[in-house]
């Protein structure tokens, strides 16, 4: 293996491990909602962006209106920013594994958008749960005064589950984590082997 096809390799690996460890560790520490946004719009869009921007600007000889990109950085930038949406998931399912909590809740209010939440409050005390459960995790075909049975977590960062939809999650994150970052490492280094190959041809032409 060259040292160019090293070095982008390793890039590719930082952007998909980041996207993924990112979007993983925001539920899962979990880490506050300003720090946890950030976390999340750095693996979902600025490293799947890098993927793509850091090979282009790597063109130095290649005159602007000349660039043009290799087909093969499109897997990196689809494949980073699904590794954070399931990695998110991921880390939701284990945060709520590990300090989740069960209680029963009322449905106080459902926001009717594109997917609804239902808006749950703890009948022990009355305190609202947050985030809002979502519509496939268990806001579906409820109504507003229906009591259901949660696992929420405490810390207000994982989303609720309900009870009928606890365990229903498939245990395969780790071979869609793991596939997706192969996808990415192997068509970044790929294309970015290539684009460093033309920014070399145009300089010798």
């Amino acid at each position: 293996m060259s040292k160019e096809t090293a070095r982008w390799l390793a890039f590719s690996l930082t952007c998909a491990l980041g996207s993924a460890g990112l979007g993983w560790l925001a539920p899962a520490l979990p880490l506050k909602s300003w720090i946890g946004g950030v976390a999340l719009l750095t693996a979902g869009l600025l490293l799947p962006l890098a993927a793509v921007l850091v090979p282009m600007l790597g063109l130095r000889r290649v005159p602007r209106a000349q660039r043009k990109m290799a087909w093969q950085l499109i897997v990196p930038v689809v494949a980073g920013v699904a590794l954070c949406v399931v990695a998110l998931e991921a880390g939701q399912q284990s945060a709520l594994a590990e300090r989740g909590r069960w209680t029963t809740a009322t449905v106080v209010d459902i926001e009717d958008a594109r997917t609804d939440r239902c808006t749950l409050q703890r009948r022990a005390d009355g305190t609202r749960i947050s985030p809002t459960l979502s519509e496939g995790d268990g806001c579906r075909s409820v109504s507003k005064g229906d009591i259901l049975r949660v696992r929420y977590d405490p810390e207000g960062v994982a989303g609720p589950v309900t009870d009928a939809d606890t365990g229903t999650e498939s245990d395969s994150y780790g071979g869609l984590i793991a596939g997706l970052v192969l996808a990415a490492v192997a068509m970044g280094t790929w294309g970015s082997v290539r684009m460093s190959r033309w920014d070399r041809a145009y300089a010798a032409s």
